[in-house]
């Protein structure tokens, strides 16, 4: 849930493209999770402000738990959590979780995660890395779009593609290990 909020939080901020990177290193014992946009970028002062609940740039509630709770999440487990923004020019959120540790939440269902991200938001364009130790793949819509010359990534014959697509791939790259 924590990476669909911060990647509907670049979705707001009018980003073009939103890369989510997993990397799961077993031999390090770290699994970081990177989400990376080209939106309008935050200020210093917002940046210093975004752990904090009840700051929020949205006008239709007043308290923001997606990044605390992300940060939180990471750092429950000793790992770290950083945001680097820029405005005009997009943001970097980088959370890092030791792999084994026993406060450290499930990744959960990723793939219908990125696949809920991509059906629903068409205007965005997303660039997703999977990686398991030395294995990966990735997803990458502007060259799904290319091949399927206008045909809309919510069409449901597209759409059950995209959704096959990453979970054969997940499977093949980590070996159906539980993250």
């Amino acid at each position: 849930m924590n990476v669909l909020d911060v990647a509907e939080n670049s979705i707001r901020a009018e980003a073009a493209l939103v890369k989510i990177l997993v990397t799961i290193d077993p031999q390090k014992n770290q699994m970081m999770i990177q989400i990376i946009d080209d939106g309008k970028g935050m200020t210093e002062e917002q940046v210093a402000k975004v752990t904090d609940p009840f700051f929020t740039t949205r006008t239709t509630r007043k308290v923001g738990l997606g990044i605390p709770f992300f940060k939180l999440a990471a750092e429950s487990t000793g790992g770290s959590f950083r945001i680097h923004s820029v405005p005009g020019e997009g943001t970097e959120v980088t959370a890092v979780f030791v792999l084994n540790h026993i406060d450290r939440m499930p990744l959960g269902d990723i793939n219908s995660t990125i696949h809920t991200l991509i059906v629903y938001n068409p205007q965005t364009d997303f660039y997703y890395r999977y990686s398991y130790g030395s294995n990966s793949f990735e997803l990458d819509t502007r060259h799904m779009k290319e091949i399927l010359g206008g045909i809309p990534l919510d069409t449901p014959e597209v759409s059950a593609y995209i959704k096959e697509y990453l979970d054969e791939n997940k499977s093949e790259t980590d070996g159906g290990a539980l993250i």
